[in-house]
């Protein structure tokens, strides 16, 4: 397994399930790890290059999906709704991406 592989495990392991101050700070962090890495990815070679941008997409969903999560005027019970959902969304983009990536010497 490379560095990049490796470092997309790390993260994937580190996504919290549970609405938290502390949780919503550290999928933030998680988030901009992620977008570092696709962005690596992305500039690997043309196959790369075209099957990165849906995860910048869903990468974006997450994020808004998190900050819906931290609304004041939300019910305890529907920013732990959000922020189950915006972390499960997570957990399934960054699961397809280690299969898309594989050992990142894919070309077609």
């Amino acid at each position: 397994m490379n560095s990049t592989a490796s470092a997309l495990q790390v993260l994937f392991n580190r996504i919290p399930r549970r609405h938290t101050l502390e949780n919503v700070k550290d999928i933030y962090d998680i988030l901009n790890n992620y977008e570092e890495i696709l962005i690596t990815i992305e500039a690997l070679n043309p196959f790369y290059e075209k099957n990165i941008p849906v995860y910048f997409d869903e990468l974006e969903q997450v994020r808004s999906t998190i900050k819906k999560s931290t609304d004041n005027k939300a019910s305890k019970k529907t920013k732990d709704h959000l922020f189950d959902e915006g972390s499960g969304n997570l957990k399934d983009s960054m699961q397809s991406l280690i299969q898309v990536y594989g050992d990142g010497k894919r070309t077609a």
